[in-house]
């Protein structure tokens, strides 16, 4: 995609581009509205790894409907090699299976808000592996910004494991299966979205192609895992769909076309530049929780959000400035 460079450092078509508004926004909407979906129409019977491996197939499907509607399948799969997707795409697709994984389980042990809020780390994260991978600075108001990210995940570490939650009042069972796992995962997040901002960047890897090549992967993985794990051993016992119902396949359909949507926002506005998409996203988890959980927000919750979007707002309107050499 063509871009015109400006003098701050962005690109024209990160502030212009009417694609990347609408991804955005229904971006927001999907992280927003995705722990609440997942709560209510998840049970708790259901293996995690078969609601991932099920995410991962309805990633393909659309990911290979939307390269029919463009019309790019033909020119993306007769230039498609397998040692170029294993490069571009293996790691980071295991890295996402993870991630994924952990997700589910931190879902079933956060409220919603608490959720969403802790796994804003992952800019946190992204910013640091774009600079070791891709040598890109951060400006002293961005640093200022991670660091306010930082307080407010820690703030929540703090009130949610020694308060009551509305999934579970065992202080141990949040830290260990809530947030534990989604700040791991937003450490793997960090890492996965800056491979494949580099994927994007210097291989030119399609959106669409790495959604696919990222999912079969990750697919496979996790497939391996089930001859040890203890996933595999209840999906042998029980069967697949276990504990599923029709309406499982809401957050499955909702996740995968979440993931599609990440993967295009990452293409067109970079990794750790859809921070906005995020803020707006905590306030739609939010407004939700209230609406259908009649549950307001906890005190800690309130002190921490702020801190998130103060965080977030800086570190979009103060970027890294390169300065000009004197000639």
């Amino acid at each position: 995609m063509a871009t015109t460079k400006r003098k701050d450092g962005t690109t024209r078509s990160e502030r212009t581009n009417p694609r990347v508004w609408l991804y955005s926004v229904l971006l927001t909407l999907q992280y927003g509205a995705q722990p609440l979906i997942s709560k209510r129409f998840t049970r708790r019977e259901v293996i995690v790894t078969t609601s991932v491996l099920t995410c991962e197939l309805a990633k393909v499907v659309c990911a290979l409907i939307l390269m029919v509607r463009d019309g790019s399948l033909k020119k993306v799969f007769s230039q498609w090699t397998l040692v170029g997707s294993l490069t571009a795409s293996g790691l980071p697709a295991a890295i996402y299976a993870l991630q994924n994984s952990l997700l589910q389980i931190s879902y079933k042990n956060l409220d919603s808000l608490t959720f969403s809020i802790l796994n804003q780390t992952k800019i946190f994260f992204t910013a640091f592996f774009t600079y070791i991978m891709l040598r890109q600075k951060q400006s002293i108001q961005q640093i200022g910004a991670l660091l306010l990210l930082i307080m407010a995940a820690v703030l929540l570490s703090i009130g949610e494991g020694s308060s009551k939650s509305s999934s579970s009042s065992d202080p141990e069972q949040i830290l260990f299966y809530g947030i534990i796992p989604v700040l791991v995962a937003s450490v793997l997040s960090g890492l996965a979205s800056a491979l494949c901002q580099w994927a994007s960047q210097v291989k030119k890897h399609s959106s669409y192609l790495m959604t696919v090549e990222m999912s079969i992967v990750g697919s496979l993985c996790l497939l391996a895992s089930t001859t040890k794990s203890p996933d595999g051993e209840a999906i042998r016992q029980h069967g697949y769909f276990y504990g599923w119902t029709p309406l499982t396949m809401i957050p499955v359909v909702a996740n995968a076309l979440g993931g599609i949507l990440v993967g295009l926002v990452t293409s067109y506005a970079g990794g750790v530049r859809k921070g906005f998409v995020i803020v707006s996203a905590l306030l739609v988890t939010a407004l939700l929780q209230f609406m259908f959980e009649g549950k307001p927000p906890s005190v800690y919750c309130l002190v921490a959000l702020p801190l998130v979007m103060s965080s977030i707002s800086i570190y979009q309107k103060y970027p890294y400035r390169v300065k000009k050499k004197e000639s």
